[in-house]
């Protein structure tokens, strides 16, 4: 390490393994289990957990970047700051809808905080197309994931502390 790396960000400096996580949408947070889903509740695609929405603005649960949107735009892939791998997917078989009740407001690369809109859904579009309307934020690389904790279930405002996911 040269004398003055530190005013260039190099150095072994290393990131905070531990983030908070934020209710990414109002409403009312649930464990992982007891979302209405067995691919969610029971952990195929890793833990997490859930939120029945009282409106259809959703944030990003913490800060990171955005790694993948998909077409459908009824899910966006997250990677936070200490690279634990997320999943904020909105509805439950809502894959079929191809976008319709959708909008996806970041894109692949952009960097995203808790205050930061990442999508939003037209909730009585769910509701018309039979679909529940759950968002679901998932991590789904477990295996880099040391300690998660959901502090917090119930009624909720969307940025409040939930609880944190620590990286490996």
């Amino acid at each position: 390490m040269g004398v003055f790396d530190f005013l260039k960000g190099k150095g072994n400096t290393p990131k905070e393994s531990k983030v908070m996580l934020s209710n990414p949408v109002n409403g009312k947070v649930i464990p992982i289990d007891e979302v209405d889903d067995p691919v969610f509740s029971q952990k195929m695609m890793g833990d997490g957990f859930g939120v029945v929405p009282s409106d259809g603005d959703i944030y990003s649960p913490a800060p990171g970047k955005v790694v993948s949107v998909f077409p459908t735009q009824h899910a966006v892939g997250l990677e936070l700051d200490n690279g634990v791998e997320v999943l904020v997917h909105i509805g439950i078989d809502t894959v079929e809808l191809e976008g319709g009740p959708f909008d996806t407001l970041v894109k692949e690369g952009d960097t995203v905080t808790t205050d930061t809109k990442i999508s939003t859904v037209d909730l009585a579009g769910l509701k018309e197309a039979g679909k529940e309307n759950t968002v679901i934020v998932v991590f789904t690389n477990m295996d880099q994931v040391d300690n998660y904790d959901l502090s917090t279930t119930g009624e909720s405002a969307k940025g409040a502390e939930i609880g944190s996911v620590s990286s490996k």
